[in-house]
């Protein structure tokens, strides 16, 4: 009989904590961060599940299913999940993205029995009727109108991805879905779905807070350890090839010209990617980022902008995106943005510049790591997109370590690429409507 646990690490997070990390045989991922700053804990689960494991004509169905886990299960009626949390002190939530899913709850540590035994009957016991399915689409259908259909900022968002990447690519459908394909699931789709990906070989589960991890393991041995792992494999992911430079202009109800642009760029996991972080923080990160102070302080053209490198696990994408001020042709923070990319490009940056942007950064990510939920999000996310968890300690030395070459470098090698633009010009009629 083979051992439960298969393998079992020590992994440093940071100067003064660590990750003691499990891997069982059914093929479930365990990394708990030991932290008895305060009696509590977060309980995360991320499946390696996200919008891009779906099909076309199914999109959407990953972040329906995250609807469905909190409906019921063979061993929980309806409602009865949310009642145990909120009675326990806790709280819960869940999130669902391209290349990923997780559901974490932050309760007492002395609920910790608690949170393995709901979630344990969560991965294996959904219920996954018609009549609950049906109910839900409608309101994922709802959420698709606020999000996206009735908002402005939503539909440039979904045009720009589905340009930039193609529709049929996965990153390139929303992770909420098509309209017609939400309207088109049915029961069997999401119980296939279920059965596909939820199960402990897709599964890391993190706990951070005050706990002891040798105890944490055997209980997540005997909780989780009869579940069979799927037989299925990750589909790998389609080759991202950056599509030709191409505009589109979308008539919308806004009182003001918008535009958006984007251009491949590095995966999140590597070095050129912190680089590309650092860049959209030279352009819009604060009050005297260069964009920002230019379009909206100096030349008043604009009310907003930023500008950011997504952090897909596999190439990702470099945006941009402004608003004009009301009665000012977006052409104008255009050609802001364009001389401003071309300067990046070809100017070194000031190191004192540089090293003001590096520093908000890191005020920015020890922030996050003042809580065990931000702590137990940042080992949960790098273990699933850099496939390491303790990557994020690894992006701040990489960032402390940008130069002024490597921005340079990095804004020419994307700038100087393809480039999707989406353009937003006030509707006549209220309406929206596509040019």
């Amino acid at each position: 009989m083979r051992a439960p646990v298969l393998r079992s690490e020590r992994l440093p997070f940071g100067d003064r904590l660590h990750i003691e990390r499990f891997l069982f045989d059914n093929g479930l991922e365990l990394l708990v961060l030991p932290d008895s700053s305060a009696k509590i804990i977060s309980y995360n689960t991320w499946f390696r599940v996200g919008s891009r494991d779906e099909v076309t004509n199914k999109t959407g169905i990953a972040h329906l299913l995250e609807h469905m886990m909190f409906i019921a299960t063979k061993n929980m009626a309806e409602g009865e999940f949310d009642k145990l949390i909120e009675h326990a002190g806790g709280e819960s939530n869940a999130a669902t993205w391209t290349d990923w899913t997780y559901y974490h709850e932050n309760l007492p540590s002395s609920e910790l029995p608690l949170a393995i035994k709901v979630e344990a009957d969560r991965m294996q016991n959904l219920v996954l009727g018609k009549a609950r399915v049906a109910s839900e689409i409608e309101v994922v259908t709802s959420e698709r109108r606020n999000a996206v259909d009735d908002d402005v900022e939503g539909r440039v968002a979904e045009v720009l991805y589905a340009t930039a990447f193609g529709k049929t690519h996965p990153y390139g459908w929303p992770t909420i879905g098509w309209k017609s394909d939400i309207l088109g699931y049915e029961a069997k789709d999401c119980a296939s779905f279920y059965k596909t990906h939820y199960a402990p070989n897709r599964a890391t589960i993190v706990i951070a807070g005050d706990v002891d991890p040798a105890d944490v393991a055997k209980r997540i041995q005997k909780a989780y350890g009869a579940i069979p792992a799927s037989k299925k494999v990750r589909a790998e992911m389609q080759p991202t090839k950056p599509r030709p430079t191409s505009e589109k202009t979308l008539r919308l109800p806004t009182p003001t010209e918008k535009i958006a642009m984007a251009w491949h760029a590095p995966r999140y996991a590597d070095r050129d990617h912190a680089v590309a972080l650092i860049i959209g923080q030279l352009l819009t990160g604060g009050r005297s980022a260069r964009l920002f102070r230019e379009l909206i302080h100096v030349k008043e053209f604009a009310t907003e902008v930023r500008a950011g490198a997504v952090p897909f696990e596999h190439a990702s994408l470099f945006d941009i995106s402004a608003s004009a001020r009301e009665g000012v042709a977006i052409q104008k923070s255009r050609e802001v943005i364009e001389k401003a990319l071309a300067k990046i490009s070809k100017v070194l940056v000031e190191k004192e510049e540089l090293e003001k942007v590096k520093n908000r950064y890191e005020l920015g990510f020890l922030s996050s790591l003042e809580t065990v939920s931000g702590k137990a999000e940042q080992i949960g996310f790098s273990a699933l997109v850099a496939h390491d968890p303790t990557h994020s300690f690894k992006r701040l030395e990489e960032v402390r370590s940008v130069t002024p070459e490597d921005v340079q470098r990095v804004s020419r090698a994307i700038f100087s690429g393809p480039c999707t633009t989406v353009l937003v010009m006030p509707s006549k009629s209220g309406k929206a409507a596509r040019a």
